[in-house]
């Protein structure tokens, strides 16, 4: 009992975090390209590879259905309850003889895997917009690939239902923790949820998406070429293959909130070319893989951390945040998936390492084509994103606050507040214009929404239609 109320005292983050983190595991472990799979369809299944692939898709196509489904942070939590425990009946087929029960169970399971997925978007988007977003994607991101290295040395190096097993036990370590779970309470930025959504967001997400659907090809060559060529160091590639996406994801967690991250996008570009070039020079010894999985796992880690915590600030940006996940991560699911198909037919056909690094060039010339539009586009709705401060012409725009809006009855400050509103600044951003806290703020925008009797950030931009065109001069209401 004592437990349990620890358990709950944790708060609502912390709580989300640790059963996704644990759900996490089981899925990279296991059903999304996992060793775990490799190790436990290898000796009966013809070609794993293809049935991995074929897991991703039903992984997409779970990933449309429940970023759709799930409107309601209610429904939310009964979807982080039933996929672990639809995916640990599942996973539990897997200790029968082998039959066709194994396929049917692990493409159900990869489809289930999107209703957890997509469900915590709710509870993602109860976090302090900002650098506390960034901090809990990169938290989700590390602990669950911890969990995953562990897993993969389990079934490698004693016994692949023994990593089974243990990945089982993180599927019922997530059930239990999500039982604490609320299932109703606001999120942390109301006021930028309306009934049709933010103005502005379709063309930032859409692209977004492109630019990641271009990237992650690049993450499905790497599953379906890089790592069958280095297959042969078993023992090696189950636990260091993440060590350096979590090293990268740590430091940019760890940087000053000042530092420019913007260019490290640049950079990590640079390792993905760089990784394909080593894979086609070196040989497969361990001094080869270690050259090419170092840059390449590093730079994913950087360009996940990035679009993650570009996905945690668009959560506000619409009335239902498991649509805006479930978007982000299928544009991910996607590439992986076309990148997969690739890579499986040049293995397959026995082509040259040339061939496959060929195209992975092409994909990063295609990623740095993208890379400054989507710089721009994301930079006019997230103005105070740890990614996005290279660019001094847009920040210095924002730096001041705006001529007061002379709206009667709202206080000087009140008013700086209402004009940086409407222009679809985050909290975070309006504090460090106006020098206030974020706690500050708030409150601001409950007196404001109070004086003004709306009771959102849609609502009250319906009443500022020509919000653009206000000048100290020209009071409204």
């Amino acid at each position: 009992m004592a437990g349990i109320k620890k358990l709950s005292a944790l708060g609502e983050r912390r709580l989300s975090v640790m059963a996704f983190v644990l759900f996490s595991a089981w899925l990279l472990a296991f059903a999304f390209e996992g060793r775990v799979l490799y190790a436990i369809f290898g000796p009966y299944f013809p070609d794993p590879h293809r049935l991995a692939l074929g897991a991703v898709l039903s992984h997409l196509a779970g990933l449309v259905f429940f970023g759709l489904l799930i409107t309601a942070k209610k429904t939310a939590r009964r979807m982080m309850l039933v996929a672990p425990g639809a995916c640990f009946l599942l996973s539990a087929v897997f200790f029968l003889p082998y039959s066709l029960l194994w396929p049917a169970a692990l493409l159900l399971g990869a489809f289930m895997i999107s209703a957890c997925i997509t469900g915590w978007a709710y509870y993602f988007q109860s976090a302090p917009p900002g650098g506390e977003r960034l901090a809990t994607a990169a938290d989700v991101l590390i602990f669950s690939n911890l969990l995953m290295i562990f897993l993969n040395f389990a079934a490698v190096r004693l016994s692949p239902r023994l990593g089974l097993a243990l990945a089982m036990l993180m599927l019922l370590l997530s059930f239990l923790v999500a039982l604490h779970l609320p299932a109703a309470g606001q999120a942390s930025l109301p006021v930028s949820r309306g009934k049709t959504g933010t103005p502005g967001i379709a063309r930032p997400l859409a692209l977004l998406c492109l630019f990641v659907f271009i990237v992650t090809i690049n993450s499905g060559l790497m599953y379906q070429v890089i790592n069958p060529a280095f297959a042969h160091l078993n023992g090696l590639t189950s636990w260091y293959w993440a060590v350096p996406y979590i090293g990268a994801i740590y430091i940019l967690k760890k940087l000053p909130r000042q530092a420019d991250r913007t260019y490290i996008l640049y950079v990590a570009m640079a390792m993905i070319g760089l990784a394909y070039v080593a894979y086609m020079l070196l040989d497969r010894s361990v001094a080869g893989y270690l050259v090419v999985d170092t840059f390449l796992l590093g730079a994913f880690g950087i360009y996940d951390l990035f679009w993650w915590s570009i996905l945690a600030e668009m959560l506000d940006l619409d009335q239902n945040p498991a649509r805006i996940l479930g978007a982000g991560l299928a544009a991910n699911v996607l590439g992986v998936l076309l990148g997969g198909v690739a890579g499986n037919a040049m293995f397959s056909a026995g082509m040259a390492p040339h061939h496959s690094s060929a195209v992975a060039l092409v994909v990063v010339c295609l990623a740095l084509l993208v890379l400054p539009q989507l710089h721009r586009v994301l930079a006019s709705v997230l103005f105070n994103h740890a990614f996005l401060s290279a660019f001094p012409a847009l920040v210095a725009n924002i730096a001041s606050p705006p001529p007061f809006l002379p709206v009667a009855g709202l206080s000087a400050r009140e008013n700086q507040v209402i004009a940086l509103l409407l222009r679809g600044r985050t909290y975070k951003a309006i504090g460090n214009a106006l020098h206030i806290s974020e706690n500050t703020v708030r409150t601001h925008v409950k007196n404001i929404y109070s004086k003004l009797g709306v009771n959102s950030r849609t609502e009250l931009m319906a009443l500022f239609p020509d919000k653009d065109d206000f000048t100290p001069d020209s009071p409204r209401l």
